[in-house]
């Protein structure tokens, strides 16, 4: 038998039969964003319209979610809307400087309408200990985000305080350059 394998492994010309190797080809991986260069934030205000952007938004739930946040927002802020990159909508703005030199401006508050939730951005002032959060209803909280799949699952005053809190605190710490 050990014979007869032997003699299967071996070609038509009599030679050993090589094994026979598949050339794996890389699947093409996404093309990679681009970092902003050091020390400056890739997240900018643009002249995108928030409006058609809103309009863009394919879900119809998160379309509607994102109306009602943007009147919200507009009614808590005194703000105009401004894009923030592609996809976040911002109100206000501060300018930052850390201790490393880094420094920019980011958005005071706003919010993302994202296919698996929508994200508002509490960025400072309202810990995640916060009550305001325990009445809330159904979400979940990052650093600066707050996480919400529909607006139906949460109690909109609520939100409302959870905002007005985050922009007064901003404010506050940022006199001279929040709006």
């Amino acid at each position: 038998m050990a014979a007869a394998k032997k003699a299967a492994k071996k070609n038509s010309s009599g030679a050993p039969a090589r094994k026979k190797t598949v050339k794996k080809t890389a699947a093409k991986k996404p093309a990679a964003k681009k970092a902003a260069p050091r020390g400056e934030n890739k997240t900018k205000a643009t002249a995108a319209d928030v409006g058609a952007f809103i309009a863009s938004v394919p879900d119809e739930t998160r379309r509607k979610d994102a109306e009602a946040l943007l009147a919200l927002m507009k009614k808590v802020t005194g703000e105009k809307p401004t894009m923030w990159g592609p996809s976040i909508v911002g109100f206000g703005s501060y300018h930052y400087k850390y201790e490393t030199g880094r420094e920019g401006d980011m958005l005071v508050t706003g919010f993302s309408p994202r296919s698996a939730a929508v994200v508002v951005y509490i960025i400072g002032g309202v810990p995640d200990t916060d009550d305001l959060y325990k009445r809330l209803g159904k979400h979940s909280t990052g650093k600066s985000c707050l996480y919400i799949k529909r607006l139906a699952d949460v109690d909109i005053g609520v939100l409302e305080q959870i905002v007005k809190k985050s922009v007064a605190y901003m404010r506050k710490k940022y006199p001279a350059s929040a709006v």
